[in-house]
């Protein structure tokens, strides 16, 4: 017997989390509920997005996320499964916020509220790329490590960039946009004395 028959072997269990390998199956379909969940909203907060090199970044990240898709479906091959996905309340949540940002803000201001928003979902990815990277090692499946840590580097890769975009672009314009409005209703507040 393989090493790719003992992998799968290891996750005919039953539906309770009572081993690693449990654990590991269920993050898994969780993660892959949250890129697909990324996967329908990126389209969404780049059309919302004002700033053309935001719009461009989400653009670029709505690619690499359904690279990510395709990884988390090889390792389920991997494992003798079909894809599950199980659904991720954490990215509903943050999904639900972003859209709360595009309802409530607007110009500058929604672009920097829409990076904030991206940058709480790349912290989630980030943090379940990483553990699920060193459960695959802990488990033997070394190939489906090799796929988590190509995924993790991205989505580093992602949350520096948007750092970047922000400080050095958007986050200026966003408070350029506050003094202006600041300054029209001191003037405004001023004649109607």
């Amino acid at each position: 017997m393989g090493m790719t028959d003992t992998i799968k072997d290891m996750f005919k269990s039953t539906p309770e989390v009572g081993s690693l390998q449990d654990l590991f199956l269920e993050q898994l379909k969780d993660v892959y509920d949250a890129e697909h969940r990324i996967l329908e909203s990126l389209p969404v907060m780049s059309e919302a997005a004002t700033s053309t090199k935001l719009q461009a970044a989400f653009s670029k990240h709505q690619t690499q996320t359904e690279t990510h898709v395709t990884r988390l479906e090889q390792v389920f091959d991997m494992m003798g499964l079909e894809p599950e996905r199980k659904s991720c309340a954490a990215i509903k949540g943050l999904v639900t916020e972003a859209e709360e940002v595009m309802d409530e803000a607007e110009g500058n201001v929604l672009d920097a509220g829409l990076i904030a928003a991206a940058h709480a979902v790349e912290h989630y990815e980030i943090a379940r790329y990483g553990t699920l990277r060193a459960w695959a090692e802990t488990l033997g499946m070394t190939q489906a490590a090799k796929l988590f840590e190509a995924t993790l580097k991205e989505e580093n890769q992602t949350d520096v960039n948007l750092t970047s975009l922000a400080e050095d672009s958007v986050n200026p314009a966003a408070f350029s946009a506050d003094l202006t409005a600041s300054s029209k209703s001191s003037t405004a507040s001023r004649a109607s004395r």
